[in-house]
């Protein structure tokens, strides 16, 4: 049911976009551009099943979310992948997960047009967000998230004071005792130490009588 749902949803946006001129067709794709095309191109996405795989993990729900959690920050492809590049040809390391051993490190070459065309495949469209952008502290309402947490939770909704070195530095009627000859920050006093006391040995008993 969800499947459909969602085959439904995804199909109807897909020719929203197109019919506001918001995509966009190159090459052997550019026949696209023309509505009725599109829409008999989109005609066999609606006669098929859309298959949802899900299944119980292996390692619990937490070896889940540290899966999910290295994805989070992560862009199509690192600099450390990338080997070589100019003004026609991008060479980049590649894993064949098929191979095994040394060989399944890999290099390729591709256009700087098809490079780009593969890196903006992982760019997500308007509207979309990654995983970060969800949950309670997401940055798009985190503060009326808090709030509202804070107000079932009948804690108070003010913030303590600060006591960061900039907080302090703002008032004028406290001249820091120490400051930074490098950044003109007030130092703040973190620990002491007093000096030890230098013990002296006990002297050599004298050998005479």
């Amino acid at each position: 049911m969800l499947s459909r749902l969602f085959r439904r949803r995804f199909l109807e946006e897909l020719q929203n976009a197109h019919r506001e001129g918001q995509l966009k067709f190159f090459g052997e794709h550019a026949h696209l551009s023309n509505p009725t095309t599109f829409t008999e191109w989109l005609t066999p996405l609606r006669q098929c099943e859309w298959v949802v795989y899900a299944k119980r993990p292996f390692a619990g729900p937490k070896t889940v979310l540290a899966y999910l959690s290295r994805y989070t920050h992560w862009v199509a492809i690192s600099n450390s992948r990338l080997i070589a590049c100019d003004e026609r040809d991008v060479t980049f390391r590649w894993k064949d997960y098929r191979a095994l051993g040394r060989t399944r490190y890999k290099t390729m070459t591709l256009s700087t047009d098809e490079f780009m065309r593969r890196f903006l495949l992982h760019v997500l469209p308007s509207g979309f967000h990654r995983i970060r952008h969800y949950g309670l502290l997401a940055n798009a309402n985190r503060k009326s998230h808090i709030a509202t947490a804070r107000e079932l939770l009948h804690q108070p909704t003010t913030e303590p004071p600060s006591e960061h070195p900039d907080a302090l530095a703002g008032n004028a009627s406290i001249r820091p005792t120490f400051i930074c000859r490098h950044c003109g920050a007030p130092m703040l006093i973190i620990e002491t130490f007093t000096p030890a006391q230098h013990i002296r040995a006990p002297p050599w008993p004298s050998d005479s009588p």
